[in-house]
């Protein structure tokens, strides 16, 4: 298995077909809710996934400071459902933070996360900034970490 990591410009036509797919696989589909999956926003985000021979396995997108929130931000965060249940969702999430890390310009790392989620990603250090909502009838909770 191995780490990838692109832009959208770098995407293949094949890997970002892929990405979609799976996207859509899981937001749409198996949590029936029709939203704007295609949201604008793919095109200015760095694209971070595991791959195992062609499959992807996990993948989310990091969005940069000001494109979509103020702060750079975590979207998209998909394990594959062939992939389900061996840690791989905590690698991913290890991962994304790393590369902003690295990337060393970022105070904070903001999610839109599933209110089922919030326990998970606050074992990340992210710490809950507003109530539950409902997003596309998915209630969902923002929250944000820190860098230090």
């Amino acid at each position: 298995m191995k780490w990838k990591q692109q832009s959208f410009h770098q995407l293949s036509n094949q890997k970002l077909y892929q990405i979609l797919q799976l996207r859509l696989e899981v937001f749409v589909v198996e949590q029936e809710c029709a939203y704007p999956e295609l949201d604008g926003h793919d095109e200015s985000s760095t694209h971070l996934w595991l791959e195992n021979k062609n499959d992807i396995v996990a993948y989310c997108r990091l969005v940069p400071a000001g494109d979509k929130y103020p702060y750079i931000s975590i979207g998209r965060v998909v394990v594959n459902p062939l992939y389900r249940s061996q840690g791989y969702a905590r690698q991913l999430m290890d991962k994304a933070i790393e590369v902003i890390r690295t990337q060393g310009t970022a105070a904070e790392i903001f999610l839109q996360g599933q209110e089922h989620l919030r326990h998970f990603y606050g074992s990340f250090g992210f710490e809950e900034i507003s109530e539950v909502y409902m997003d596309d009838g998915i209630p969902h909770v923002d929250m944000l970490m820190k860098l230090d």
